[in-house]
């Protein structure tokens, strides 16, 4: 998709969708810059109207990362967007409004060499696959994509990946696990409306997890009701956690305890909001006890822990620096930095 390879033994790809107003292209050009800079891969757009596809335009004009044109119902929209600059479409070719029309909407798809993501919901059944399955089932999902997939390879196209999304993790899973069976369509994977940054996190980190862990899936987006920043955020922890991909600072924190005497939230918070612009792989620690905390954190590349008053930066077995308090954050950053430009050498 554009310069981004997909599938095969490519790295899986992280995406995300604006939400704002497509028709504001400064607003949406500052959106997906700044979900850009944690390491967004791929960036989806509303399109509902026709000015939203024009604007396509003046936004690919000032991003870097290709651009999917979301499309529903009408296929004008998804040929205007192409048009525009949109490196890939998201269609579900079954309410396109028939196969001329969808034709038309192939035609430009290959014309332009953009790949287009089949994608199917739980809440998108076709009424007869809904009255036989009497529900959303994984098998339901299954049929309905792959209904979908012959539509378009029947016209000779298949530059193509798939999603099956719900809401329901289980669904979500084994719908996948049976569809990776079926095809070797590159898979998008998400939870669909996976609600806002706990629930979503925790219902995205089981289903995706899963699956990437089963080597299912190439590329992924976190849906969250929250900051599109977010998203980026919790995909590349999940991506991390699997053992796939290593993209920024992995940080290790303890949950504290009664022996904690300084006031480790807020030093943790800080030090994961200034963590979130380093792409280096690095491991820092922050823990909260000094008897303990070098030992438990020992295999991090750089760490802190405190005390009453005071707070020591260690690194392995050894002691760096003995600080006060107040000081601990920006002498632990110090630190951080110089290791940083150590690696870089």
């Amino acid at each position: 998709m554009g310069h981004v390879p997909i599938g095969g033994d490519n790295p899986v790809v992280v995406q995300s969708m604006c939400n704002t107003d497509t028709r504001n292209v400064n607003a949406t050009v500052n959106q997906i810059r700044a979900i850009e800079e944690v390491g967004c891969e791929v960036i989806r757009v509303a399109v509902p109207d026709m000015e939203a596809a024009r604007a396509i335009k003046d936004i690919v004009s000032q991003i870097s990362i290709p651009l999917i044109a979301d499309i529903h119902f009408d296929w004008r929209l998804a040929v205007a967007a192409m048009e525009s600059g949109a490196k890939g479409i998201r269609i579900n070719p079954g309410n396109i409004g028939g196969k001329e029309k969808l034709k038309k909407v192939v035609d430009k798809a290959r014309e332009f060499s953009v790949p287009i993501r089949i994608g199917v919901n739980s809440g998108s059944l076709e009424k007869d696959i809904r009255k036989k399955y009497g529900h959303p089932v994984p098998e339901a999902l299954v049929e309905s994509a792959l209904r979908n997939i012959a539509l378009v390879t029947d016209m000779g196209f298949d530059q193509i990946k798939i999603s099956i999304k719900s809401s329901d993790v289980l669904t979500t899973v084994n719908a996948y696990r049976l569809l990776s069976k079926k095809t070797d369509f590159p898979l998008h994977l998400g939870v669909t409306e996976a609600g806002g940054l706990i629930a979503g996190t925790v219902k995205s980190s089981v289903a995706l997890g899963t699956l990437l862990m089963e080597g299912i899936g190439d590329t992924m987006r976190v849906s969250l009701t929250r900051d599109p920043v977010e998203e980026i955020h919790v995909a590349y922890e999940i991506l991390k956690a699997v053992g796939l991909r290593q993209r920024g600072p992995e940080i290790i924190s303890c949950p504290t305890c009664g022996r904690c005497e300084i006031d480790l939230f807020s030093i943790a918070e800080e030090v994961e909001r200034r963590a979130r612009k380093i792409e280096e792989p690095i491991k820092l620690a922050v823990m909260g006890c000094i008897v303990n905390g070098p030992g438990e954190a020992r295999e991090a590349d750089l760490g802190l822990a405190g005390g009453k008053g005071v707070g020591i930066i260690f690194k392995g077995d050894k002691i760096l620096k003995k600080v006060k308090e107040n000081e601990l954050l920006d002498a632990f950053w110090k630190e951080v930095e110089a290791l940083l430009k150590e690696k870089s050498k």
